[in-house]
């Protein structure tokens, strides 16, 4: 079974309707919908505050997604721990140079301990780390 983890950036592009890269979410969901999604808490903390400052309409959608999310059962939402972040932590001030994300160090630590070699993003910081942005591919 194919299992992808999904960044902020696919969240985000499946609720923007006017989002550049909405269709390729799209595309990647139904593409994917048999398979496996892992994402994680930190990840869900990061999209709801990218809407923080929309309008309601866009904030209850959010608000929906998240909760759709939590309830499917394809999609695995890893928990915050202290130990998750205390290991993303250590990765973050290893690679200062890099421009890393807290969350990104999450995704990625989370990415190498389950497996996973791709990734629902265009960041090209999980190239950096030998893994595949599946938006950068196509």
């Amino acid at each position: 079974m194919r299992t992808v983890l999904a960044d902020t950036f696919y969240w985000i592009a499946l609720t923007s309707t006017d989002d550049s890269f909405y269709q390729k979410a799209f595309e990647f969901s139904r593409l994917l919908l048999p398979e496996r999604i892992i994402t994680s808490d930190d990840v869900l903390v990061e999209y709801l505050a990218f809407f923080a400052k929309a309008g309601p309409g866009v904030r209850s959608r959010a608000g929906q997604l998240v909760s759709r999310i939590l309830r499917v059962a394809r999609i695995v939402v890893v928990p915050q721990s202290r130990g998750l972040f205390l290991g993303a932590l250590d990765l973050y001030r290893a690679r200062p140079y890099k421009g890393y994300s807290l969350t990104d160090c999450i995704s990625m630590l989370i990415m190498r301990r389950e497996g996973i070699t791709e990734i629902l993003t265009y960041d090209r910081h999980f190239e950096q780390e030998g893994l595949r942005a599946l938006f950068r591919d196509s």
